[in-house]
């Protein structure tokens, strides 16, 4: 009889796991100094734990694939991106707490800077406050219609980021993104990847156009690109596959949204950094999983900014304590997919994982980063959705496979 690995071998337990994600940890090395940003930090409390951890890489995907952030947390979380993947809009539609319906048609959105050719200028409209995000999610409501045998719903996600969703019988999402990912460039129009999908896509463009419309006087954000169309359905939860209680703490919407996707428990937003560890510490008692989030170390290698990815990097690395003094029986340390500054992107290198747990065989790191995790790491490179699995064992919650 065919098994499941891990979910048929999973034991109830006691013992509690941190999976502390730095969203887009991974780098490469500056040309002057020959170190990444997290070899260039400064990270004691990371270096200390990796004198005693076992140090390894994973790959959200595969080899050579870049991720995006969706299928790279669907993968930590072990869920296998290749069959679990979902579009951003459904988790940005989740990350908000909007209540999402089978069927429902979603998509993230960009208020983006266009010049008076149309051509694209921002993709991110100068990253605009969230008070100025939702102004213009106001904006949006009053003067975009819905076309006729559906709703339209906007909704503020973050400063250029916000999520539409359309409702309405016989939908597909089976839509192209309209975001070309460069500048200097007009935005796509909609296309439908199916036949089926023809509909939708003359409904969706309608909406897009009129967004377009609504924002064309305003100075940065006048207009809107759409990526991730995703149609909205159920999938099996943590608690059913791991009988873990899971807790997300994540400042940002959608990485909020995908971990209510598997059905855990979202902590209301922190004000900052430091109110991850605080919260933590407040429900410490009350779950068994933890997933504790920190976006800015991608968006600073997203903005090509070396010394800002590495001064988030420092700001996760003076938590540390406050999350060992806890006592976790395991403690993960990661990132969904790397950002190097250099590439200013997502890209297809391996991310650096540290493994804390009383049950590792250290290798002799110095310390953490990826030079050390490849060379010293006895966990070697692995795909991600294999994570869980690693954790679970050093978590005691595995039980024996076979006689």
């Amino acid at each position: 009889m065919a098994m499941r690995i891990p979910d048929d071998l999973v034991e109830k337990g006691k013992t509690k796991i941190v999976l502390v994600v730095m969203d887009g940890l991974g780098g490469l090395p500056d040309p002057t100094t020959g170190k990444t940003e997290l070899e260039s930090a400064e990270t004691p409390n990371l270096d200390a734990l990796a004198r005693t951890a076992a140090l390894g890489q994973i790959m959200p995907v595969g080899v050579g694939i870049t991720s995006g952030s969706g299928p790279g947390h669907l993968a930590l979380f072990g869920y296998d991106p290749l069959v679990w993947n979902i579009g951003r809009g459904v988790l940005s539609g989740l990350g908000v707490g909007f209540p999402l319906e089978p069927g429902d048609v979603a998509t993230r959105l960009n208020f983006a800077t266009v010049d008076g050719a149309g051509n694209i200028v921002d993709r991110r409209a100068g990253r605009p406050s969230d008070d100025e995000n939702r102004r213009l999610v106001s904006l949006l409501r009053e003067k975009v219609k819905a076309p006729d045998g559906v709703q339209v719903f906007f909704e503020s996600e973050k400063e250029h980021r916000l999520a539409l969703v359309v409702r309405g019988k016989g939908l597909s999402a089976d839509l192209h993104d309209t975001d070309p990912q460069q500048t200097g460039v007009p935005p796509l129009r909609v296309q439908a990847l199916s036949p089926v999908a023809e509909a939708s896509a003359r409904v969706v463009q309608d909406v897009l156009d009129q967004a377009c419309a609504a924002l064309k006087d305003e100075a940065k954000a006048n207009a809107v690109l759409a990526r991730g169309f995703a149609e909205y359905a159920a999938y099996p939860t943590f608690l059913e596959r791991f009988k873990l209680r899971a807790l997300a703490i994540a400042q940002y919407p959608m990485y909020r949204g995908v971990a209510r996707l598997v059905g855990m428990e979202i902590q209301p937003p922190p004000a900052s950094v430091d109110g991850v560890v605080e919260a933590l510490k407040e429900r410490w008692n009350d779950f068994d999983f933890f997933f504790l989030h920190f976006k800015y170390p991608d968006s600073r290698g997203e903005d090509g900014d070396f010394g800002a990815k590495m001064k988030a990097i420092e700001n996760v690395d003076r938590l540390i304590p406050g999350i060992t003094v806890l006592k976790p029986d395991v403690l993960l340390v990661t990132g969904d997919h790397s950002t190097p500054a250099r590439w200013k992107a997502h890209s297809w290198h391996p991310s650096p994982l540290l493994v804390a747990s009383p049950w590792t065989r250290p290798a002799g790191a110095s310390g953490f980063g990826e030079r050390e995790c490849a060379v010293h790491g006895e966990l070697g490179t692995f795909l991600s959705k294999d994570l869980m699995t690693l954790a679970l064992a050093h978590a005691g919650r595995l039980a024996k496979f076979g006689a």
